[in-house]
């Protein structure tokens, strides 16, 4: 029990530190700067290399789909996410709404 309240409070410190420094930061930086515009572009490589894998090499679950179902899927969340005025909600159960009917056809 000690070790596990332990664990608790330094994850918790951890957080609450990083979030402290953001705070105390954040109106120094400049967000047009060549350094965010660096992290903007490692953040948007880091979702296209996780959506792939999910895509191409997926695990657990989704590993039963097929490619084409998957490919099927995502391209369903994208129109309906530029359909609807790129409303993430709205695509993401677009997508896993395909899927759940995909697998409902083959009886999963």
């Amino acid at each position: 029990m000690r070790d596990l309240l332990f664990v608790i409070v330094a994850c918790g410190l951890g957080t609450y530190v990083w979030r402290a420094l953001g705070v105390a930061l954040s109106g120094r930086l400049r967000t047009d700067s060549e350094l965010f515009q660096w992290i903007s572009c490692i953040a948007y490589a880091m979702i296209a290399a996780l959506v792939s894998r999910i895509i191409f090499m997926p695990t657990g679950m989704l590993a039963q789909s097929a490619l084409p179902e998957r490919l099927v899927a995502c391209a369903v969340a994208l129109a309906v996410y530029f359909a609807t005025r790129r409303n993430l909600f709205l695509g993401v159960g677009a997508g896993v709404a395909t899927l759940i009917g995909f697998g409902c056809l083959r009886g999963v």
